[in-house]
């Protein structure tokens, strides 16, 4: 699965109000997923945000796919959070 897919799967899944916050997804040279929570929208720009998540795309595949545990994977380096954590508590509404 492409960058360009996971974005456009994400879009589906994001209403306006759907997260009353802004997240990036930091995947590194494989780019980034911004969500603007209130405005409902998703794209790959590089924009700040309230709550940034850098993680490989490989261990993102894992963690939407169910493979991969977020707790586990924050606890081993794999997943790292800048910013408010409670935002990134309510991820599982988006990533499905």
């Amino acid at each position: 699965m492409s960058l360009e897919q996971i974005t456009q799967q994400m879009s589906q899944r994001v209403q306006p109000g759907t997260l009353d916050a802004t997240v990036k997804f930091d995947f590194g040279d494989d780019g980034k997923i911004f969500v603007d929570g209130p405005a409902g929208s998703v794209s790959n720009d590089d924009k700040d945000a309230d709550c940034t998540i850098t993680i490989s795309l490989d261990n993102f595949k894992s963690l939407v796919a169910g493979d991969l545990d977020p707790t586990t994977a924050f606890m081993m380096g794999k997943l790292k959070v800048q910013g408010s954590m409670g935002v990134a508590m309510k991820l599982q509404s988006i990533l499905g």
